[in-house]
């Protein structure tokens, strides 16, 4: 069958479609309904049928798989690596879910889990579905403030921890920080399960807190079944990174999630049972959810879970090649990354990329930020095989735009993302009017038209109107669901997103998207890196202020050639998109502010541009960055 064809069926006969792929899972009980849009926006899916998601992740493998490898858990933080084979990871999460429950944990009660990327995590995770509970994330090593509104918002009856995380060699405690956020919060867990990695001491409050190594091995043996949950129960709720205010935690179902994620390893990321895949991002982030956890799991794939920075090696010294020599040990067929994390390794030694057999790799498929062309084609040219950008959000849980190789072999196009996925009708609609915009590359918000499809978000947590008046008001005149990414349609069909709605400078009455002119200087020969922001400007409103990495350290120590750079820089920008869009100043610096799932924080810059407070830096990879931004900007007057 054609691409065209799925898709198709997938919008017109939307119930039979989904009705096929829910074949993909196991269910206790057969769904009753497939599809109730009764009340639009919100959607219900496979209601009345009942199953559950460490079922599908790990025991119905046990009968073909058992002792094939489920979960290799690699940290070059600690230098060590672990096989779980899918026999091991049950018997684990077992006996997590025993843990759980003796702290009175049952169906329908939040379980807080802040941890470090390790096994137990995952082993956490899916303890939480087992026995019906709803798990929540948060990133490990975030601030206690942030930690303190999420407990508040997610009222867990136990929070799940470890004594620390690392980073780079740099110890995190994550107890002190727990301590500190349960004393701020309003709601007070009943219990905190801890994992002790020896990594930093602990302080145990009596009677509240609980040392994971006792309780699993008193709960050794303890049979803890599966709970058959409606495919409409919730399963997890994750809070969307940058929110201010109360917290906005997007809420998942059970039944629609597990379909959602088996069909897309099997259509999207063409992962077969038996083979390994590598995610490198973080639980803390969806992509973690989706694509560490529960979607290779599903497939009976095995899944790398990965601490340690990209650039060291398992002996804790600098190791450019890490993750390809992984791809090699593994035989890793499919991997997931970022493409912050692309041009981290464009800075190493290329011969790197062909130093391993990476001849198992079918495809290197990345997501996070808009990739750009010239760090697309470095990769493809090095690895020599699909580079597969695609694009989508928390709330979606799984992708809106790429291609389908699952389906249909399609080519990807350097600087587009793709074409839309089965199940979601994308559109492009004029900010102001509303208007569809059907032409090849008229500029607008790019737009989900209801009922969406299954794994996408229920709602926000406790909060239906929250939802409604966030995501599907914010166009005129229509209920459709906004992505607040700018974006324009090829004459082919292929979407490119422009970058976020908020991301959008006036600079004296002219609208201008800082992604576009990013994407202008990152095509320089000598940029690594940048960043473009807009600063307030008391003649234009806003101006644009770019910040780049230059591929020659050099130039950071040389004035003259700093000076030469950025005359090239702002000729190229002028000459492609106009004098308008050239910045006021290029910036060089040696390296970027972001997070640890590497997404640039483009609104701590500009606040340190604007003289402002660049808010809560607790996930900031490199705390100098912004130090360096500072120092660009006084030197560089």
């Amino acid at each position: 069958m054609s691409y065209a064809d799925f898709y198709r069926r997938s919008i017109e006969a939307p119930e039979a479609f989904w009705a096929e792929q829910a074949k993909l899972i196991d269910w206790q009980t057969p769904p009753q309904q497939i599809l109730d849009d009764s009340r639009a926006p919100f959607v219900r899916w496979f209601a009345g049928g009942t199953t559950n998601l460490c079922h599908n992740a790990v025991d119905r493998h046990l009968v073909e798989r058992a002792d094939q490898p489920a979960l290799i858990a690699v940290s070059t933080e600690t230098g060590t690596e672990k096989v779980y084979s899918f026999r091991d990871l049950h018997a684990e999460v077992r006996r997590v879910a025993a843990s759980l429950a003796a702290l009175g944990v049952g169906q329908g009660d939040r379980v807080l889990i802040y941890m470090p990327m390790i096994a137990e995590a995952a082993f956490a995770m899916l303890a939480c579905a087992r026995l019906g509970a709803v798990h929540c994330v948060v990133f490990g090593g975030f601030a206690s403030g942030s930690l303190a509104s999420r407990i508040e918002d997610a009222e867990p009856t136990v929070v799940v921890s470890a004594d620390a995380g690392s980073r780079g060699g740099k110890v995190i405690a994550y107890k002190p920080l727990l301590d500190e956020a349960i004393r701020l919060s309003k709601h007070k867990p009943a219990a905190v399960l801890l994992f002790d990695r020896g990594l930093a001491p602990m302080d145990l409050a009596d009677g509240r807190d609980h040392l994971a190594a006792a309780l699993m091995e008193k709960h050794r043996d303890t049979e803890v079944p599966c709970v058959w949950l409606d495919a409409t129960d919730i399963s997890y709720t994750i809070y969307t990174s940058g929110t201010t205010g109360r917290p906005k935690g997007v809420q998942r179902d059970v039944g629609g999630y597990a379909v959602a994620l088996a069909a897309s390893m099997k259509h999207i990321f063409d992962g077969n049972a038996g083979e390994t895949y590598f995610s490198t991002s973080d639980i803390g982030w969806v992509v973690g959810h989706s694509y560490i956890v529960y979607g290779p799991l599903i497939a009976g794939m095995a899944t790398i879970m990965y601490e340690g920075l990209p650039t060291q090696g398992l002996d804790r010294q600098p190791n450019g090649g890490i993750w390809w020599q992984l791809v090699e040990k593994y035989k890793v067929t499919v991997m997931f990354s970022a493409p912050t994390a692309v041009r981290v390794l464009k800075k190493q030694d290329p011969a790197l990329l062909k130093k391993y057999d990476l001849s198992s790799l079918r495809a290197l498929f990345l997501a996070g930020e808009p990739l750009d062309e010239p760090t697309a084609r470095w990769i493809s040219d090095g690895l020599g095989v699909p580079i597969i950008d695609n694009y989508w959000q928390t709330e979606s849980g799984w992708p809106i735009l790429t291609v389908a190789n699952g389906v249909e072999r399609t080519p990807s196009r350097f600087g587009s993302p793709g074409i839309p996925m089965y199940g979601y009708k994308v559109k492009i609609l004029h900010e102001s009017t509303g208007e569809e915009l059907t032409g090849a590359n008229e500029k607008g918000v790019v737009v989900i038209e209801g009922p969406t499809p299954p794994g996408f978000m229920q709602t926000v947590w406790k909060d239906d109107e929250r939802f409604v008046n966030t995501y599907w008001k914010s166009v005129p005149n229509k209920l459709v669901y906004s992505t607040f990414d700018w974006g324009i349609r090829d004459e082919d069909g292929y979407y490119y997103i422009l970058g976020r709605t908020d991301d959008v400078i006036n600079v004296a009455g002219h609208r201008l998207g800082t992604r576009e002119i990013e994407e202008s200087i990152s095509g320089h020969a000598k940029v690594a890196e940048v960043a473009v922001v807009g600063v307030a400007d008391a003649l234009k409103g806003q101006v644009a202020m770019a910040f780049v990495v230059p591929r020659d350290g050099a130039v950071l120590g040389d004035s003259q050639a700093a000076l030469a750079l950025e005359g090239e820089v702002m000729k190229q920008v002028a000459d492609q998109l106009g004098a308008l869009a050239r910045p006021s100043r290029v910036h060089f610096v040696g390296i970027l502010p972001k997070t640890r799932s590497g997404k640039l924080l483009r609104r701590a810059i500009q606040a340190v541009c604007e003289g402002r407070d660049p808010g809560d830096l607790t996930t900031i990879e490199d705390p100098t960055a912004l130090q360096q931004i500072r120092q660009s900007l006084a030197s560089q007057t």
